[in-house]
């Protein structure tokens, strides 16, 4: 009978938890205080005549005040500090996700999770062992509690990244899954993400999906004023998606049947091609907005030439197939929309002024290549870098301190930025449309990523885990699935000291991505 077990975290059966309807579906809502996790749960909110819901947040100020409307309406106990308060189909375990306790407390009883919990970027690169404890380890715990319930029936929705598949500059700037997974250099919340992923797609979860989530557009423009904003190449293609539609995938994924060929695979997420911009044409756009020119705002040579993230891809299509998200979803137009409309009364003013005012425009460009400036020459800034001699940071993002200098001005030799410019297609080593695969084409695939496949056996099932190695002789257990389909090798190759050189020289597969990067 669903439920009881006789390995249990609890030494007690299962039974759903207090003010909870057993009737309805119970949702797991990690990394609900995030911008795609709060874009969910109001949308699960608007359905608690369906759904109850679990969230499992830190007892921040923050978070206590985001989430105590909602703990009124349900007429949720309020409580200091840690522990667990629920009623009317709210649950909230005041806690930690890398708290092993806290997660199980969290995933008893659940149908779903949907997991948006994340530490992102900027901060996961400066706390690499925080973002691993989020990012990997509290991903383990809610694997683990899932099986140790119901593996079979409950449904795990991940979060993943467009940051694993690492640098995708042209001619390499359209991608898809099964496109090689290897996070750009320092890059420590691809690194966490990807074993994440891993985690999921080895796991006996019998119904989960991971999406690949893209650069989501948040309006609130000054939050991205960061030293990252300098490690992203003028010239990256970005297939973007707003919040609110992230939102909406997350709760079309509700929708999905058991029965469904929907489980069990990776998924590009976008917001599809009216979307797509680049990052020049992204600058262009925001700075206009704000009634001055990005050239007088910041020079060129603050932006690395390489070693981000970020590409159009050729497959988003696929799980709006599924889920027809697309559908009544949100363009760039309607982002610049949310972004004009998010802006201070003062700084719709202040940017009337700059248009009509030249000297007043100057006067704004100068403040503002001033305040960027400094930006670059705070931590993890390029200017930085530089001034310091970072041979690693330099050769990363610029490949040499020459070609930082012999980076051109705004109005010379601009690299192209037509969207419809020829790719090259990566090869995924093995034929792609072959229905039945064997073991000869898996040890074909073993090959062309410079490695072996050392099981001697297979079953012929893509989810039936083996043993292979790489090119530097790591030993590793990933499924068919993960390596051919998925675009996952080694997971000891993505972590320092990323000797990406040697990989180029001895991996046909990978040296399709690095090769480009001029290393």
């Amino acid at each position: 009978m669903r439920g009881v077990h006789t390995k249990s975290f609890y030494k007690y059966p299962f039974h759903y938890p207090e003010s909870m309807n057993k009737h309805k579906s119970i949702v797991f809502l990690p990394g609900a205080s995030g911008s795609m996790g709060f874009e969910t749960f109001k949308l699960l909110w608007e359905q608690r005549d369906r759904y109850d819901i679990v969230l499992l947040q830190r007892p921040s100020g923050s978070n206590k005040k985001l989430f105590r409307k909602y703990e009124k309406e349900a007429g949720v106990p309020r409580i200091h500090g840690n522990g667990v308060t629920q009623g009317n189909g709210l649950k909230i375990v005041w806690g930690d996700a890398t708290n092993r306790k806290d997660v199980f407390e969290a995933c008893r009883g659940i149908d779903w999770c949907l997991c948006c919990m994340a530490l992102i970027s900027p901060e996961a690169d400066r706390h690499p062992e925080e973002a691993c404890r989020v990012n990997t380890n509290a991903i383990r715990y809610i694997i683990e509690a899932i099986e140790e319930q119901d593996p079979e029936h409950i449904r795990l929705v991940y979060i993943g990244t467009i940051a694993e598949y690492g640098d995708r500059l042209p001619p390499v700037h359209v991608g898809r899954v099964g496109d090689p997974i290897l996070p750009s250099i320092y890059d420590m919340y691809a690194n966490s993400k990807i074993k994440g992923e891993l985690a999921v797609m080895e796991s006996g979860i019998r119904h989960w999906v991971s999406l690949r989530q893209t650069f989501i557009m948040i309006p609130d423009l000054f939050s991205l004023l960061d030293p990252i904003m300098f490690h992203q190449p003028i010239n990256s293609f970005m297939e973007t998606i707003t919040a609110k539609d992230s939102g909406r995938v997350m709760i079309k994924c509700l929708e999905i049947p058991d029965d469904s060929d929907f489980w069990r695979n990776c998924y590009n997420v976008s917001g599809g091609h009216s979307c797509r911009i680049t990052f020049l044409e992204f600058l262009e756009r925001v700075y206009g907005m704000l009634g001055i020119d990005y050239r007088k705002a910041m020079d060129r040579n603050w932006f690395a030439l390489k070693n981000f993230h970020m590409q159009f891809f050729e497959d988003a299509h696929i799980l709006n197939d599924y889920l027809n998200h697309w559908e009544g979803g949100q363009t760039l137009e309607d982002y610049f929309i949310e972004v004009w409309n998010s802006l201070s009364l003062p700084m719709k003013f202040l940017a009337g002024i700059n248009r009509h005012v030249p000297p007043v425009r100057r006067m704004v460009e100068k403040f503002t290549w001033l305040k960027l400036k400094k930006t670059t020459q705070k931590k993890d800034g390029t200017l930085r870098w530089i001034r310091l001699n970072d041979e690693g940071k330099i050769k990363a993002f610029y490949g040499s301190m020459e070609d930082f200098h012999n980076i051109a001005g705004w109005d010379e030799a601009l690299p192209s930025l037509d969207h419809n410019m020829d790719y090259i297609r990566l090869d995924h080593g093995y034929d792609e449309q072959k229905a039945n695969l064997d073991i000869h084409d898996l040890r074909k695939a073993a090959r062309f990523r410079g490695g072996r496949l050392l099981s001697e056996q297979w079953d012929g099932n893509l989810n039936t885990s083996l043993t292979w190695s790489c090119c530097q002789n790591h030993t590793f257990r990933l499924t068919p699935y993960s390596v051919l389909k998925a675009g996952h090798w080694c997971v000891e190759c993505v972590d320092p000291p990323w000797n990406y050189d040697y990989i180029a020289e001895h991996s046909d597969y990978f040296s399709q991505i690095l090769a480009p990067r001029t290393l």
